[in-house]
């Protein structure tokens, strides 16, 4: 494959469309909606999701923690496919672009819209890197709660809409922690490795045991979530009741994250992944139809 695919890791982009698709669903029904829009902030999250997979190659290997012991895929500049200033080139240029694409979601959405574009490249640098990098603290899964969460799905709606709503708030959520789930797969995998090199990913803190045990939450909540926003008014029927139908692979994947570990859970890594597409499609297939 070629090296530049590798480095944009493909299988974890659903993490970025799949809340922005949700949150711009959740507004269609306005008068306002604008597809421009909507394509223009999913083309902003896909260049972010890019940039932070770029940075997260670069610093791990100028950190130290990539090594040959990586029990992961395949990462480029550890195993020498590409130079790591190439890469660390690439990654400036997506947070650029990023920027440059972002820049009409800024004029559009006004100065909150500003302030969360500017979360949002310094998270994506400071996810691995920077003085404090959060992956090493413990706080990968909060980040990507936060930003494939909350900030994806209330931030394009409010980009649509002018304000948010209960609603974009309990769907932020819910996909946040299915998003975070995808980091603790990483992350319980790479335990040996991570602890080895000093990377104190919450995984490394808590032991597998216990992470087997929040990822079952992880992927749980969010359906008692939408559960909980259907009788309180708050959701549609039609979307919890698709949305709900990813509930069978939720425990699919919980049961083989329960017997696997090491880089057997490489597999896992995409299948949860897709776990936040298929959830997003179907709740946003929902949402749809009901506003039909």
């Amino acid at each position: 494959m070629n090296p530049w695919i590798l480095a944009t890791r493909p299988r974890t982009l659903p993490a970025a469309i799949g809340p922005l698709l949700v949150g711009n669903i959740l507004a269609i029904n306005l008068a306002q909606f604008s597809w421009f829009i909507a394509a223009i902030s999913m083309l902003c999250g896909v260049l972010l999701q890019v940039a932070v997979n770029l940075a997260n190659d670069y610093f791990d290997f100028k950190s130290g923690i990539d090594t040959h012991e990586r029990l992961g895929p395949v990462r480029v500049t550890q195993s020498g496919l590409l130079a790591p200033e190439k890469v660390r080139n690439a990654m400036l240029v997506c947070l650029a672009l990023a920027l440059v694409v972002g820049s009409i979601l800024i004029y559009h959405g006004g100065w909150p819209i500003a302030l969360l574009a500017l979360l949002s490249i310094l998270g994506a640098l400071g996810y691995s890197g920077g003085p404090y990098p959060l992956a090493s603290h413990a706080l990968g899964e909060v980040a990507a709660f936060i930003f494939f969460g909350l900030v994806a799905v209330v931030g394009s709606f409010y980009l649509q809409a002018g304000t948010t709503n209960t609603a974009a708030w309990l769907l932020g959520s819910a996909i946040g922690l299915f998003n975070a789930a995808i980091m603790l797969v990483n992350n319980t995998r790479d335990i040996p490795t991570d602890a080895k090199a000093g990377k104190l990913t919450l995984a490394v803190k808590i032991g597998e045991g216990q992470a087997r045990v929040l990822y079952q939450a992880l992927v749980y909540l969010p359906f008692a979530l939408i559960i909980g926003g259907f009788f309180l008014g708050l959701l549609p029927g039609l979307p919890v009741l698709l949305g709900g139908l990813s509930l069978i692979l939720a425990r699919k994947l919980n049961s083989e994250f329960s017997q696997t570990s090491g880089e057997a859970l490489n597999p896992l890594l995409g299948k949860t992944a897709k776990l936040t597409i298929i959830f997003s499609a179907l709740f946003s297939l929902g949402l749809a139809f009901n506003w039909v």
